[in-house]
């Protein structure tokens, strides 16, 4: 990876399980990312506060707990309300097969569930940081 990345990884909701969260965060690092890590239990404006303080090029939702319908895109939200509706979410944990469409209708770029391959995880990362890296020059 020529540009380096900064992402934001965040736990929306009341879900304190991040073991999925910290093993995506180190993935990334170790693909060459520059990860921000929000720790647990945080709101979507919280996230999106945090995004855009940090200028992250994408956020990525951990959930755990199947808030994901409401909670991914409270975070898409947040971020459009905030003016930086150009910072593309993805999404993963426990969510359901036919939730998927639902959440890439509200703005969700990526999903991933258990057992997807890391490269093709950090793979999408890279697409959505570099899709939107291009889209503010």
């Amino acid at each position: 990876m020529e540009t380096t990345y900064r992402v934001l990884i965040g736990k929306p909701g009341l879900d304190g399980h991040d073991r999925g969260a910290k093993f995506i965060a180190r993935a990334l690092r170790d693909a060459g990312f520059e990860v921000i890590y929000t720790g647990i239990r945080r709101t979507p404006d919280e996230i999106a506060a945090s995004a855009i303080q940090e200028d992250v090029a994408a956020v990525g939702l951990s959930s755990m707990s199947g808030a994901h319908l409401r909670l991914f895109p409270a975070v898409v939200d947040s971020l459009k309300q905030a003016g930086a509706g150009d910072i593309p979410v993805l999404g993963g944990g426990i969510i359901p097969e036919e939730d998927k469409e639902a959440l890439e209708q509200q703005g969700i770029s990526s999903i991933f569930t258990p057992g997807t391959p890391i490269d093709s995880i950090i793979h999408a990362f890279t697409e959505a940081c570099s899709r939107q890296h291009l889209s503010r020059r």
